[in-house]
This record gives C-alpha cells, sequence and structure tokens, in this order.
C-alpha cells in the first residue's frame, strides 16, 4: 500500500537528482520566491532487471519554491540556509527503485538460476536527509546524504553531483557527472536475492553485492515556451559496476541504464 500511495504523491521521477543526486537536472530552473509550477511528464528507463524491458512512468510535474518551503518533483523540503552561492536543505525523498516480481521475465530469471515464484517484490520508499548545494561561476556541485526513514530497505545513500549550466539562445544545457554511495543494506536490497527473511526460507541463493559506487554521466535541458510555459528535461546514464551487474535479477552482459525525462510545465 506504501508504494501505490507514494507513486500518487510522488509518480514522476523527473527532478532525479533529488532521489540520489543523479545529476544537477533540478538546478536548471528555480521558480521564483512563492511560485508555483504545474505541468505534466514522462520518465522511460531502459530496465536494467531480467525481462523487465523499458520502464514507462507518466504523471504530474509539481514544484513549488517559497522562501522556507519547497517541493521540486519528488523531494520536498525546508531551506535551512539559502543565499546566491549556498543553499542547504532538510529533505523528504520518494524512492522509485521498487519493482513487482511479476514485471520480470520468468524465463529470463530462470536462464539466471532463479525461480519467479520464490521471489519478492521490491517496494518504493520514502528518504529524508540534508541537501548542501553550491553555484558559482564554475557550475553548481550538489551533496545528498540519505536514510531510508520506512524501514523498507534501511539503506543509506551518499551522492555527489557537478554540473555546468551552458546558455545557447533561449535553450539552458546543462551537463553532469554524479556519483552514488549505496550502502550494503540498500544494494542488497535493491539487487540483491536470498537477502529478504522471505526468500532466504524458501531456499532461493544468497547474492548480496554490498555498498558500491554508481557514477553517472548526464544531460539536462530548459526552454521557456512563451511567457508562462517551459519545455524541460534530462537524459542520463548510470554506470552498474560489477557487483550490481552481476546479480541474477539482472540482464546478463548489461553494464549500464539509461533514462529519458522530458516534460512541459506552466508557473504561477
Amino acid at each position: 500500500m506504501f508504494r501505490r500511495a507514494t507513486a500518487l504523491l510522488l509518480v514522476l521521477p523527473f527532478a532525479a537528482a533529488a532521489q540520489t543526486g543523479r545529476g544537477v537536472a533540478d538546478q536548471i530552473h528555480t521558480p521564483r520566491s512563492d511560485d508555483w509550477s504545474l505541468g505534466v511528464g514522462v520518465s522511460i528507463r531502459d530496465s536494467a532487471y531480467a525481462g523487465e524491458g523499458t520502464r514507462i512512468r507518466p504523471g504530474p510535474l509539481v514544484t513549488y519554491q517559497g522562501e522556507r518551503f519547497f517541493w521540486n518533483g519528488l523531494t520536498g523540503g525546508i531551506h535551512l540556509v539559502r543565499n546566491q552561492s549556498v543553499q542547504l536543505d532538510a529533505i523528504l525523498s520518494g524512492r522509485f527503485d521498487g519493482f513487482d516480481i511479476d514485471d520480470l521475465g520468468r524465463a529470463e530469471l530462470a536462464a539466471n538460476g532463479l525461480d519467479a515464484d520464490l521471489l519478492e517484490d521490491r517496494d518504493d520508499a520514502l528518504d529524508a536527509g540534508f541537501a548542501l548545494t553550491w553555484r558559482g561561476r564554475g557550475g553548481v556541485l550538489a551533496v545528498r546524504a540519505l536514510a531510508d526513514i520506512t524501514d523498507t530497505s534501511g539503506g543509506q545513500e551518499f551522492s555527489v553531483a557537478y554540473g555546468y549550466p551552458i546558455h545557447i539562445g533561449r535553450t539552458t544545457l546543462v551537463p553532469g557527472v554524479a556519483a552514488r554511495w549505496m550502502s550494503s543494506d540498500l544494494a542488497d536490497y535493491y539487487y540483491g536475492t536470498g537477502t529478504l527473511d522471505g526468500e532466504r526460507a524458501r531456499g532461493v541463493r544468497e547474492y548480496a553485492p554490498g555498498s558500491v559506487v554508481v557514477p553517472r554521466a548526464s544531460l539536462g535541458f530548459s526552454r521557456p515556451l512563451g511567457d508562462k510555459w517551459r519545455l524541460l528535461g534530462s537524459l542520463d546514464y548510470e554506470v552498474l559496476p560489477d557487483e550490481l551487474a552481476d546479480s541474477p535479477l539482472m540482464e546478463p552482459d548489461t553494464d549500464g541504464t539509461a533514462r529519458l525525462m522530458i516534460g512541459i510545465a506552466r508557473g504561477f
């Protein structure tokens, strides 16, 4: 039920940096003080999980930027420190790394030595933590520390992302790089097998990747359409380290995953 409830509230993983420090796409456009932005978008991800194929999630885009409170994509929080160059926030962020076993391929899992009937779903979660952002002539540097507060995985994540805005006419491009460290609890839950009590009791062979570092390259973009509307999105590629790529939940010979996010929003 938690997964379905959070999916309704945070359905679009659009400002992805909010979740795991993924890129700096959410730094492209910051609404004016006390400004709302509403729109629609879609996330298209080439899933690395065995037999899942392309994962598509459409949904609303909602951002709000106030003097103290803000909401951006799947993250909300409170500004603790905020000036032109430094921003420190306390945040809540949805994590949409979960999946239903039925969405994976039974034949592909069997080829990896797994019986789908013995496996359990992995749930989405809600993280809490802090985000620190520096902005200057050299670009944008964002650091985030998050911990699961729903006891879904019980894990933690620390991420660093850098992006450099490039203005071409009215279009803004933000190439960036990022890396996130996932604790063993987090990585074992979403990428391991036989690590859950139910799977262990049913004799699922254990695979526990342990703590890992996952690098990413990204390209964000934003372009105004008239006075109120804006087209925005990002393209990123995440490199899976061997500890994750070798999981029996993964497609064989998969070493990364790509994601395209695009949407249109109107400011108020």
